[in-house]
């Protein structure tokens, strides 16, 4: 009889032991299914450089975000180029507060963020003329290198997508997105002067991802300011022979509503969406979107 209830009891302990088991492993794999989740739907970073000025950089920037946004994406995009032309290009004012005075720690990310009424899916964080101070106060910071990262992971869980507006520079700041972006996305003139400082840019991006970001990738090269001649053809030609695959299939022609489109304080796309200008970054958003579908969707 003894022996019965003692082994009734082990079968007890040994059922209960079992359960606590079950329990514990469904627990844990609810916890990293929900952390993988959470991995799986943070935004990808993607930092718009290019040291030359005039190749398209901004223009590329509010129109590949806005039509990343308007093909159901929720994206940010960030202006941190002190000229705010970003911030003006979609019918904000540039003396708002916005990233400088994040970067300096008087406001949070989520407090200077604008919603843009006319894209339900595009947020702003706006840039000043004060952001010209940047360089010279970042690197008396604490953690100095990584202050815009910071910036940008307290508000990365709740886009797709972020897009940073450099400004036509290699400086401190610039580094400081390098080292907060995961990829680079660099717009080139079809000019052949445009494509002589490249090398610096990439010498930059190659610095910064063997000191400060080692995931640090180039998102890859658009086209910008195309004309049907010889030279750009040529042009064209020798930036897809060099960087292959990296080279964007979508190419942006130069076009005068594209250069309008500011003005009024609005994408192309929302100026005049039968414009070339128009079809050339709705067109540009899905390659983006198709080439970053496999390891985020």
């Amino acid at each position: 009889m003894r022996c019965k209830q003692k082994s009734n009891k082990d079968s007890f302990f040994i059922f209960n032991y079992i359960a606590n088991r079950i329990k514990f492993i469904k627990f844990a794999r609810y916890i990293f299914k929900r952390k993988k989740s959470q991995r799986y739907y943070m935004a990808k970073v993607v930092a718009l450089a290019n040291q030359k000025g005039g190749v398209g950089k901004t223009t590329t920037a509010i129109n590949l975000a806005a039509s990343v946004a308007l093909l159901g994406k929720k994206v940010l995009l960030i202006d941190a180029d002190p000229q705010a032309n970003a911030t003006s290009g979609l019918g904000f004012d540039i003396n708002l507060e916005g990233i400088y005075d994040c970067i300096i720690g008087e406001k949070r990310a989520d407090e200077v963020i604008q919603h843009c009424s006319d894209i339900k899916r595009l947020w702003l964080l706006p840039s000043s003329i004060n952001l010209v101070a940047a360089d010279t106060e970042l690197p008396s910071m604490e953690n100095a290198h990584h202050i815009i990262k910071s910036i940008v992971d307290s508000v990365r869980e709740k886009y797709d997508y972020i897009f940073i507006d450099c400004s036509p520079s290699l400086g401190f700041t610039t580094v400081n997105i390098l080292t907060a972006a995961d990829s680079v996305l660099v717009p080139v003139q079809c000019e052949y002067l445009a494509l002589e400082g490249l090398s610096k840019l990439l010498n930059t991006i190659k610095m910064v991802k063997s000191r400060l970001n080692p995931e640090l990738q180039i998102e890859g090269f658009v086209l910008t300011m195309y004309m049907r001649n010889r030279l750009n053809n040529q042009v064209v030609g020798e930036v897809r022979e060099h960087f292959g695959k990296l080279t964007y299939e979508t190419i942006i022609q130069r076009n005068i509503r594209l250069g309008e489109a500011p003005s009024h304080g609005k994408p192309i796309m929302l100026y005049d969406a039968s414009a070339t200008g128009a079809v050339n970054y709705l067109n540009l958003a899905r390659e983006f979107i198709k080439r970053n579908r496999k390891p985020r969707e």
